[in-house]
């Protein structure tokens, strides 16, 4: 059931913004991270993101999807009262 997959799917896509925010601390001095969607959907993937999906996705799928998901986020009237996370989540868990 999509919803049972939506929670672990948060609890990743927070630990890859801790592991990303660590990333961008030490190897990039600090400095922002454009590609971060792309290095978000190689943390998950190698973390098990398809596991959790029951289904094969890619790093490049994943990432244009993190990409389109914090765009609406982000241009969402009035601003959403749940994390990224979770609106990110729900938008990876219904795609087919």
């Amino acid at each position: 059931m999509e919803a049972d997959r939506v929670e672990p799917v948060i609890a990743l896509l927070v630990q890859a913004e801790t592991a990303h925010g660590a990333f961008e601390a030490t190897e990039l001095n600090g400095a922002y991270d454009e590609e971060w969607p792309r290095w978000y959907a190689a943390y998950a993937i190698e973390h098990g993101i398809g596991a959790v999906l029951v289904r094969e996705v890619t790093t490049d799928q994943l990432a244009q999807l993190l990409a389109r998901s914090y765009v609406e986020y982000e241009r969402t009237q009035p601003k959403p009262r749940e994390p990224w996370a979770a609106h990110a989540a729900r938008r990876i868990t219904a795609e087919p």
